[in-house]
C-alpha cells in the first residue's frame, strides 16, 4: 500500500499508486506521489515515467473521509493539506523533466483527472472512465485538467452533471493515445515508454521544457484559482452540506479511505 517506483526497462520508471479500496489518496499520499514522480524525472538515467495504479481504478480523487474527520473536529488542516498536496502532485507530473505516460484503468475521477490531464500521454483500458464528480462531493477543481482532455463545452457539461466520458470517447477527441484490453494496459504503456526512451535523453528533457513553455494555459495558476472556490465552499458551509449527503451513485466508486 502506498506509492512505489520500479524500473522494468532501461530508461523507464514506473510509479505505482496503491491505496485500497479505490485509490482515494490521503494528504500524505499526494505528497508521496509528487515526490516519487519528481525523483524519477530527476534521475539522469530515466527518459520516461509511467504513472500507473493497482486495484479497482486509476484514482478516485481525495480521501473524503479524512476531510470529514478533520471538519468534525473543527479544523481545516486536512483541506489545506489535500489542496496543497494535489497541487504538488499535479505539478510534479506536469513539470517532470521527462515525458510522463498515464496508464489509466477503471475509474479516473477528481484528482485522477488532474494527474492524467497533466500527463504527456494517456494509455487507457477499454473500461476506463474519466470525470469530475466534484459537485456531488462538495468540492471544486480540476476543470483546468479536464479541459486538456475534452473540448470546452463538453468539459462544462461533464463538470456540471458529474457525468463521465469513456476511454473511447477521449480517444476520439485525441487525448488518449491507445485504448486496449485491461490485461494489456501495462504492456501498451511500456511499449510507448520504450519508444520514447529510445530518444536522446538530453534532447527529451529539452523537448519537455520547450513544449511546457508554449502551453497556452498556465496550469499551475489556473488550478490554484479553482481551489480558491473550494475554500469558499468549505468556509461557507456549502461543502459540508453536500459532503454530509455523500454516497456514491449506483455503479460508481465511492471515494473513501
Amino acid at each position: 500500500m502506498g506509492v512505489s517506483t520500479s524500473r522494468p526497462d532501461p530508461g523507464i520508471a514506473v510509479v505505482t499508486v496503491d491505496f485500497p479500496p479505490v485509490n482515494a489518496l490521503p494528504v500524505r499520499g499526494w505528497y508521496d506521489l509528487a515526490g516519487a514522480v519528481r525523483a524519477a524525472g530527476h534521475d539522469p538515467d530515466i527518459r520516461c515515467v509511467v504513472l500507473a495504479a493497482e486495484g479497482r481504478g486509476f484514482n478516485a480523487g481525495v480521501d473524503i473521509k479524512e476531510l470529514q474527520r478533520d471538519t468534525a473536529a473543527g479544523g481545516h488542516g486536512a483541506l489545506v493539506g489535500v489542496n496543497r498536496g494535489c497541487a504538488e502532485a499535479f505539478s510534479a507530473v506536469y513539470t517532470c523533466e521527462v515525458p510522463v505516460i498515464a496508464a489509466v484503468h477503471g475509474f479516473c475521477l477528481g484528482g485522477g483527472i488532474g494527474l492524467a490531464g497533466n500527463a504527456d500521454a494517456i494509455v487507457a483500458s477499454e473500461e476506463a472512465t474519466f470525470g469530475l464528480p466534484e459537485l456531488d462531493r462538495g468540492a471544486l477543481g480540476a476543470a483546468t485538467h479536464l479541459a486538456r482532455l475534452v473540448p470546452q463545452h463538453l468539459m462544462r457539461a461533464l463538470y456540471y452533471t458529474s457525468r463521465t466520458a469513456t476511454a473511447d470517447e477521449l480517444r476520439a477527441h485525441g487525448s488518449v493515445w491507445r485504448v486496449v484490453p485491461r490485461a494489456g494496459l501495462r504492456r501498451a504503456a511500456l511499449d510507448l515508454a520504450r519508444e520514447i526512451a529510445r530518444k536522446d535523453g538530453a534532447l527529451l528533457r529539452l523537448a519537455k521544457a520547450a513544449i511546457n513553455g508554449i502551453d497556452p494555459v498556465d496550469v499551475h495558476r489556473s488550478y490554484r484559482f479553482e481551489q480558491g472556490f473550494t475554500f469558499e465552499a468549505n468556509l461557507s458551509g456549502v461543502a459540508d452540506r453536500v459532503r454530509d449527503t455523500f454516497g456514491a451513485p449506483s455503479g460508481a466508486p465511492a471515494k473513501e479511505g
